[in-house]
């Protein structure tokens, strides 16, 4: 459909084609919140949407971009791609934010299509649809060290003892069933953050018991201390139980190997001095350091925090690799024209195409013009050619579909 003579010179008095541009779609942006500690939130509300931008009004007014939607997340925060585990963000500084989700770009009014032969068109572009993902969010612990150790090693009663953290204490196992954060104040202001790691047992690399979900806490520690009962009265080997937790280490990650560890014989008021002795030997042939600490009595513990405090002021914190960020979301980067065929119905997808389809005006004959100009200009008219499309034949893009003709 043309406009007539009339409609067109009436446009044209009125001042021409004064369509205003639509608003952008509002960007999603994560940051760390100091006062989150979990991901609880995201377990209740799974949906989040950014503002639509504003239509564009007359007068070559442009539409109100929509507002960004800012979400708090606790410090360790990484944020993965569902579909493919690519990380979109690692949100471990303070005060950091990431842009993981770009708004659509609004429509353009039409007043951008009058050309001199087109001087009053009658179509706009439509926006173009936001960003949409499915994403995993993972938080893992930032502490400056972590505790190692089988069930009933000892490791929460030494963090209620050195810290102020309540941990539940018993004497059974898997008392523990998630980490516990505490922290260390020294004697000249110096404190750091203990995080105590259940579940780490022999298999826990491959899925068994809890230590699977546990497992990545450790990857942010700088130190980490090896609690290992030498008291017997449970059966086990001390040094066999050092060996098996640094095995799992390994086969989990195996850069863990190269993080300070410690090796901490807890209970020794009633120690196994054979069993000592024979921890004792092998830390002493491959370098380890090892401390003997009583928790319930009070023994030993100031020489280690005083060790440790020593250590971490030496050792860099861990901060996340900006060479882990991947980056997938970008505009106007895409070129590819992928064209199946079915049938002698010619799928046409892509893109930049895709983006076209998503503008026009179907009920418009000038947009239609301007949909085939486009066509042409993205080299889909002779890809369409090299495939063999014919007169008659149907091409189909998204939900449209269309015939073709030369």
């Amino acid at each position: 459909m043309e406009l007539s003579h009339l409609e067109e010179k009436n446009m044209l008095q009125l001042g021409g084609p004064d369509g205003g541009d639509g608003g952008k779609g509002g960007n999603i942006y994560f940051f760390v919140d100091k006062d989150k500690n979990t991901l609880i939130d995201f377990r209740f509300n799974k949906k989040y949407n950014a503002e639509n931008g504003e239509n564009g009004s007359s007068a070559k007014c442009s539409g109100k971009a929509g507002k960004d939607l800012y979400i708090p997340v606790p410090q360790g925060t990484v944020i993965k791609d569902a579909k493919d585990g690519k990380i979109l963000a690692d949100l471990s500084e303070e005060k950091q934010v990431e842009l993981v989700l770009i708004g659509g770009r609004g429509g353009r009014g039409n007043q951008h299509f009058a050309t001199a032969t087109r001087q009053a068109p009658r179509f706009s572009e439509d926006g173009e649809p936001g960003t949409e993902k499915e994403i995993i969010l993972e938080l893992k612990l930032l502490a400056d060290v972590g505790l190692l150790g089988f069930p009933n090693a000892g490791k929460s009663t030494f963090l209620s003892v050195v810290t102020d953290a309540k941990p539940k204490i018993a004497n059974y196992e898997f008392t523990t069933l998630a980490p516990n954060l505490g922290v260390v104040k020294c004697e000249d202001g110096f404190s750091f953050v203990i995080a105590d790691i259940p579940g780490i047992i022999e298999g826990a690399s491959s899925g068994i018991g809890l230590g699977m979900q546990f497992l990545r806490h450790v990857e942010r520690t700088r130190i980490l201390l090896h609690l290992i009962d030498i008291s017997g009265e449970n059966g086990r080997n001390p040094l066999q139980d050092f060996k098996i937790l640094n095995d799992e280490l390994i086969k989990f990650n195996k850069n863990l190997i190269n993080k300070k560890q410690i090796i901490v014989a807890t209970k020794c008021d009633i120690e196994n001095d054979e069993l000592f002795d024979e921890l004792n030997l092998y830390a002493k042939n491959n370098n380890y350091d090892l401390f003997k600490i009583s928790s319930i009595a009070r023994n030993g513990l100031n020489e280690l925090i005083h060790f440790l405090e020593k250590n971490l002021k030496e050792i860099p914190k861990e901060v996340s690799s900006k060479n882990d960020k991947v980056q997938i979301y970008e505009l106007n980067k895409d070129n590819e024209i992928n064209i199946s065929v079915n049938n002698n119905i010619y799928i046409v997808s892509g893109k930049n195409v895709e983006r076209v389809v998503r503008k026009i005006n179907i009920d418009d004959n000038e947009s239609m013009f301007y949909f085939q100009k486009s066509l042409k200009n993205l080299g889909i008219d002779q890809a369409l050619k090299d495939k063999g499309i014919k007169e008659g034949d149907i091409v189909k893009i998204l939900n449209y579909e269309f015939e073709w003709y030369e």
